[in-house]
């Protein structure tokens, strides 16, 4: 990240002005419908005694977020998943946690987008935002827990979450994401059952 923030540098556009119009425009714009992330659908079926995931994500960025990435600022993307023991008289139990990490990073010298996967390692890159956005949207066949962890006769669900990690941002930008809801981007948790 530090080097991408002083190639930044070496273009010639002070790092220090991109601080200060963002911090301006998270004080002064409205925030916009449009933005956020939204799970749309989310399921789980097991394959070979694992159970696999498959998500479908919406991510609408706002103006700042999509403004810093187009001046180099690459942005990290966590999913979280949990896997809980539903119980009746208590409080659920977690038996399963496991976070993916994505980074959205706009190169300026290519004009394409790359999103890493942060777990694996893969790398691909995109010719448009939005074809970017569809590919870190799509999750599919991620292997979530082994069966041998779930009991047939008790209840299960899992639930998703994805937002925009605020502290991997560049140390000078985090204060304006802290106090501005246009950085803030998540989505609320989404539920479903693990069936058997």
């Amino acid at each position: 990240m530090v080097s991408i923030i002083r190639s930044y540098i070496k273009t010639g556009r002070p790092f220090k002005q991109l601080v200060a119009v963002l911090f301006g425009f998270a004080l002064v714009s409205p925030s916009v419908s449009a933005e956020g992330f939204q799970v749309r659908s989310a399921d789980s079926k097991l394959v070979e005694r694992v159970y696999m995931l498959d998500a479908r994500i919406d991510y609408r960025f706002s103006e700042p977020t999509l403004e810093a990435l187009q001046n180099g600022v690459p942005l990290i993307v966590l999913v979280d998943i949990e896997v809980e023991q539903v119980r009746k008289w208590w409080f659920n139990k977690t038996i399963a946690e496991l976070q993916q990490g994505y980074l959205l990073l706009y190169h300026a010298l290519t004009e394409k987008y790359i999103i890493n996967n942060l777990n694996s390692g893969v790398q691909k890159n995109y010719d448009s935002l939005g074809s970017a956005l569809a590919a870190l949207g799509r999750i599919d066949d991620l292997p979530l827990l082994d069966a041998n962890l779930v009991k047939m006769d008790e209840q299960y669900q899992v639930n998703l979450q994805t937002y925009l990690d605020l502290e991997a941002l560049p140390a000078p930008m985090r204060p304006i994401a802290y106090i501005s809801s246009q950085w803030r981007l998540e989505s609320d948790w989404y539920q479903w059952p693990l069936k058997p």
